[in-house]
């Protein structure tokens, strides 16, 4: 049961929590707005599409993407408050520990991470869909194709290359196909394009040469005039993949990710990250939550306002380290996994010499 302190306190954290999402990410939309305007009135986009379509969606996926910061501020708004008050004081004289003070706070982060968890990983993507896609369509410029001598594995053995393709006409060149026994080359077949046929949802290959090698390392020749083929590869493969990891929900990525691994892409990377960081972001709610009221619960004789403003620094910290271990991931010098969870790593050891160190 809770008791009448734990409710007030979860209360007052909550209800704090709310108001300080609305007011950040509205005036991050009102900055976002500004930045954009220029393209919303050259594709004379009218106010409710511009807010039916853009900003409904933005706006839940800045309260996710801020949601560390504002739990963190809104604990040390909450405990300072409490503590200018001298109601911690006063809660901590009638005999509750400071242990069990801390309880509703961290109820309070345990419940915001659930449901955080459960928006980023089923609910936020659904609204990023047509986000995304408005950006891409109305801000962002024309998406083309910029990969050169590319390489997918398309079967177990198969590996499919192409030299160039251009997305706008979905056209490869110089494709061909290879067949690879261990590392040994046993087949391939050469076009100087291929083109996808939207219609009957196949490629179009022009004549093709097909070279075969047989065990004792004879090779033969065969030439083949145009035809339609299936193959395990599709336009999307050299679609935009702009912010295309905000709009899978959990099981989507996971699948996507497997996917990738599956024909040995090198650029899973990012994909990764996101997977990891979604996991890693209800802990560190509850990691800020508690090194908020440890910073905040002592009384200070400046006011609150020199404990929000080491709110904010350290909050902006925070940022800072998961910017700097993203990008260590990225470019292969940290495993995503471990990237998501420094910035908890290091804050869990920052809360716990807070919590040994700072008077309460």
């Amino acid at each position: 049961m809770l008791r009448l302190l734990d409710k007030y306190v979860l209360g007052k954290l909550l209800t704090t929590f709310f108001f300080t999402v609305v007011v950040l990410v509205m005036v991050i939309c009102v900055i976002d707005f500004t930045e954009k305007n220029d393209d919303f009135i050259k594709h004379d986009l009218g106010a409710w599409m511009i807010i039916r379509d853009y900003y409904l969606n933005l706006f839940p996926y800045y309260a996710n993407l801020l949601s560390p910061i504002t739990v963190f501020i809104a604990t040390v708004l909450v405990t300072a408050r409490l503590a200018a008050r001298t109601e911690i004081v006063a809660i901590l004289a009638s005999g509750v520990s400071f242990r069990r003070f801390l309880l509703p706070y961290v109820m309070g982060g345990v419940l915001i991470g659930g449901v955080i968890f459960g928006l980023i990983g089923w609910v936020i993507p659904l609204a990023n869909k047509p986000r995304v896609a408005f950006e891409r369509k109305y801000v962002k410029n024309p998406y083309r194709f910029q990969g050169r001598n590319v390489h997918i594995k398309i079967g177990p053995q198969d590996n499919a290359y192409l030299e160039s393709y251009d997305n706008s006409a979905n056209i490869g060149y110089r494709f061909a196909i290879e067949t690879v026994e261990g590392t040994l080359l046993k087949r391939r077949l050469a076009a100087d394009a291929i083109s996808w046929d939207s219609t009957k949802k196949v490629w179009h290959l022009t004549p093709q040469t097909v070279r075969t090698i047989s065990p004792d390392g004879r090779e033969t020749m065969r030439i083949y005039s145009a035809r339609d083929t299936t193959l395990n590869l599709y336009p999307k493969d050299f679609g935009s993949t702009y912010r295309l990891a905000e709009t899978m929900t959990t099981p989507e990525l996971n699948r996507f990710i497997n996917e990738k691994i599956s024909r040995g892409a090198d650029d899973t990377e990012i994909y990764l990250v996101e997977k990891y960081e979604r996991y890693a972001y209800p802990f560190a709610i509850t990691i800020l939550t508690v090194i908020g009221v440890i910073m905040s619960a002592r009384k200070s004789r400046n006011g609150v306002g020199g404990q929000i403003a080491l709110g904010f620094v350290l909050a902006f910290i925070y940022i800072g380290f998961v910017i700097l271990s993203r990008n260590l991931a990225l470019v292969g010098d940290m495993h995503p996994m471990l990237a998501a969870w420094v910035p908890n790593i290091v804050f869990s050891s920052i809360g716990l010499v807070l919590y040994r160190f700072i008077p309460r």
